[in-house]
C-alpha cells in the first residue's frame, strides 16, 4: 500500500502526517508513507488545498485533517 500525504510542511500537514502514521501503525498493515512537498507534484494530484492524502493513487482527503477512524477506513480497517 502506497500512502502519501501532501502538503508544504504547515502544522495541519504534519499533524495530518502524524495521523496516518498513528493508523498505518495501529492497522498493521504493510504501507510506505511518503510526504510530498513539491506544490507542482501535489498539483499533478488534481489537488489545490492541504493538507491532503492519497492512498493508492486516490485522493481521500483534501483541505483538512482527517480522523484517525476516516484513516483507517481507507486503509482496509
Amino acid at each position: 500500500m502506497d500512502v502519501k500525504v501532501l502538503g508544504p510542511g504547515c502544522p495541519k500537514c504534519q499533524q495530518t502526517e502524524k495521523i496516518v502514521s498513528e493508523a498505518v501503525a495501529e492497522a498493521g498493515v504493510e504501507a510506505q508513507i511518503e510526504k510530498i512537498t513539491d506544490t507542482l507534484e501535489i498539483a499533478g494530484y488534481g489537488v489545490f488545498g492541504t493538507p491532503a492524502v492519497v492512498v493508492d493513487g486516490k485522493v481521500k482527503s483534501v483541505g483538512k485533517i482527517p480522523s484517525k477512524q476516516d484513516v483507517l477506513s481507507w486503509i482496509g480497517k
